[in-house]
């Protein structure tokens, strides 16, 4: 532990630390499922499928470039599940639990470092944060690997072993929304299972909404009036985009003989919002992607892209960001000087935030979209699937994902580290010194549109 200062001593931005350490475990993950053991025949995977895959459970994805049941070992697996979790509660996170069991205190750079992973909004609060966060995704993750090995056990007559070990494996992917599954069709065989499918639904909401939300809903859900902007904002959007996923979901794909429509009329309902749930960055899937309406690919692109709930295990651009943008725009459509959420003023530098973080996430998905159409022979429609799914870690793919070849799979694994640390993070680690202007300039109005 004499060596994190030092280490982390070379970065002066919180967030490079964070990337650093992102990047760091991608590259112990690389070199762990490179490994002979890691394999289920004993050969050595190639570097790109090890890098992809540790960044894809490092990024809390799950895009898969090779069955993850027949090509790994259970050694490579477990390797897998502790990515996704290490991934998933945040590097720097998991850095201050060793720090504090080690040494039973925490640095002030340490504590700047795991505030910018964790969204905080006070060092002061930090530590014990820390604690209560990793506490509570152990007491979820529990839970849902109870409910979930039992039903293997009872209902499926797997060993109790085998139940235990699935329902593990599958408790942490759903928490960390990370997608990874044991079965070749992830989930599509337990499509009219409720116990499957509301149990991991629960998970990936609950990891998704961000741990801060979280907390604060259980400290004050019966009083609503409350509640802070973030949750507010986070709470509002995550229940509009679920309706409305269900419903355009259901609407879309009721008569698909493929997807929702060989199904009875309560597991079409019950198929539907968990397709709604899923691109908040979770991965799974009841339905084959494949098989879905080009329309229903639209839909899912735009719920990948916006993604979860801030400082939680979900990707996209976060719903507070596309909530708050939303607020932006019917502020300037009005004509107020002032972007006002209930009885609280959006801050300026708020505003520009989610401008940037909202432009950055398009203009790298756009540009994304381009590279791999000129490198792969598929359609826009999977193409821009593909990317969303990478950009918005969420690991739902139309199939295509293992014939993009190994240029195509290193601009995915890009897309998904960008993703999982943010743009706006990513660019400020680059940003290594802030200018602060002395003076200003002339204002001049522009016409604008």
């Amino acid at each position: 532990m004499v060596a994190t200062a030092p280490f982390l001593a070379r970065f002066r931005h919180p967030a490079q630390v964070v990337a650093a350490g992102f990047s760091f475990a991608i590259g112990i993950g690389t070199a762990l499922l490179s490994l002979p053991i890691a394999t289920a025949g004993g050969e050595s995977a190639g570097w790109v499928t090890a890098l992809f895959t540790a960044a894809s459970a490092v990024c809390v994805t799950g895009l898969v470039v090779v069955d993850t049941d027949t090509h790994w070992s259970v050694f490579g697996e477990v390797v897998i599940a502790g990515l996704a979790q290490v991934g998933g509660l945040g590097i720097m996170t998991m850095a201050t639990v060793f720090m504090l069991l080690v040494s039973g205190r925490l640095g002030l750079r340490a504590r700047i470092a795991t505030q910018a992973e964790t969204k905080t909004l006070s060092m002061g609060d930090v530590r014990r944060l820390v604690l209560k966060l990793v506490v509570f995704s152990l007491v979820c993750e529990v839970i849902t690997a109870a409910v979930l090995a039992g039903r293997f056990l009872i209902g499926y007559g797997e060993s109790f072993g085998r139940a235990l070990y699935l329902g593990g494996f599958h408790a942490v992917m759903a928490f960390n929304s990370a997608g990874f599954t044991l079965w070749p069709d992830s989930l599509i065989r337990f499509v009219a299972d409720p116990w499957i499918c509301l149990t991991i639904a629960t998970a990936a909401i609950v990891g998704g909404l961000g741990f801060p939300v979280v907390f604060e809903l259980a400290r004050h859900w019966r009083h609503p009036r409350k509640w802070s902007v973030l949750t507010r904002v986070t709470v509002m959007v995550t229940v509009i985009l679920l309706v409305v996923g269900t419903l355009v979901f259901l609407v879309t794909e009721w008569q698909n003989p493929k997807t929702l429509g060989a199904l009875d009329d309560s597991d079409k309902l019950l198929a539907a919002f968990f397709t709604a749930v899923m691109p908040r960055s979770a991965g799974f899937n009841t339905l084959d992607i494949s098989q879905m309406y080009p329309s229903s690919w639209l839909v899912t692109d735009l719920l990948m892209f916006i993604g979860g709930g801030s400082a939680g295990t979900a990707g996209g651009i976060k719903v507070t960001t596309f909530g708050m943008l939303a607020f932006i725009i019917w502020a300037e459509l009005r004509g107020e000087s002032r972007v006002n959420i209930g009885h609280r003023r959006l801050p300026e530098a708020t505003q520009r935030q989610v401008i940037t973080i909202t432009v950055m996430g398009l203009m790298l998905v756009a540009f994304s979209t381009y590279v791999l159409l000129a490198m792969t022979p598929h359609g826009l429609d999977q193409v821009l699937f593909e990317v969303v799914s990478a950009f918005g870690t969420a690991g739902l793919s139309t199939g295509i994902t293992a014939s993009l070849g190994p240029a195509g799979h290193v601009l995915l694994t890009v897309l998904m580290f960008i993703g999982r640390i943010g743009p706006l993070t990513l660019g400020s680690a680059l940003a290594l010194n802030r200018r602060a202007r002395h003076y200003e300039l002339p204002e001049e109005r522009v016409i604008v549109g």
